[in-house]
């Protein structure tokens, strides 16, 4: 999934390629899933964020389509042990996943007990053979927090980290996105996520250092309705 430079994202339209279409609630259905698909394959949506159980059905309704499926893992709570985070993870993969949202080991980091979680981070990402992004879940955490978590995604090896999961009580903003570009540099990826309903939202996420948005307002977003 490309990454687009931020001055060439002016219009809704441009945010096309940077959104991942998400379904997460529970509950979601078949139909649910077929729309998910069909709109990002209208809109030339970047990816689909979706569970592991919807991974396998999802390439089949996106063959041929240059739409990529993330699916999320450990989540939302982002309590599980890492081996079972990894399982999750590695049959995720073989249905299909392109790319893996992983919680962080949230109990670990609110805790503070960083050498936990950064061996936790580390084991998952080595065992995943696809691009892991870290969701933070920042709006349970103090500043600081924030910032060594994001640090240590970034010496675990994740290629990006991830704001929000967007059912832990806040999602992203502005000031967390620029924070998080800030401690991670270029040579990793911001992604927004949680919140985001509208095109301004995301235009404004985007130049505050974003490279991927996540939303289930995607059709909006990208079409200016919202």
């Amino acid at each position: 999934m490309p990454t687009v430079p931020p001055e060439r994202v002016r219009r809704p339209q441009d945010l096309a390629p940077l959104l991942e279409h998400t379904l997460l609630a529970p509950g979601a259905t078949a139909a649910d899933l077929a729309r998910l698909c069909a709109e990002a394959r209208e809109h030339g949506l970047g990816a689909v964020c979706v569970h592991r159980h919807l991974v396998a059905e999802a390439r089949r309704l996106l063959a041929g389509a240059p739409v990529r499926v993330v699916a999320v893992a450990d989540f939302p709570g982002g309590a599980g042990a890492t081996g079972a985070r990894i399982v999750e993870g590695l049959e995720a993969v073989r249905a299909g996943a392109h790319e893996i949202d992983v919680v962080a080991p949230l109990p670990a980091l609110r805790a503070r007990r960083w050498e936990a979680v950064l061996d936790d981070l580390r084991a998952v990402v080595r065992a995943l053979p696809v691009p892991v992004k870290v969701i933070l879940e920042t709006a349970i955490l103090d500043r600081d927090s924030k910032v060594a978590a994001a640090a240590l995604a970034a010496c675990a090896g994740a290629a990006w980290v991830k704001t929000s999961t967007g059912f832990g009580g806040g999602g992203a903003t502005v000031d967390d996105v620029a924070l998080l570009r800030a401690v991670v540099g270029e040579a990793m990826g911001v992604k927004a996520s949680g919140g985001i309903r509208t095109a301004a939202q995301a235009l404004d996420m985007v130049r505050a250092g974003a490279d991927r948005i996540g939303s289930s307002s995607s059709v909006a977003i990208v079409t200016g309705a919202a």
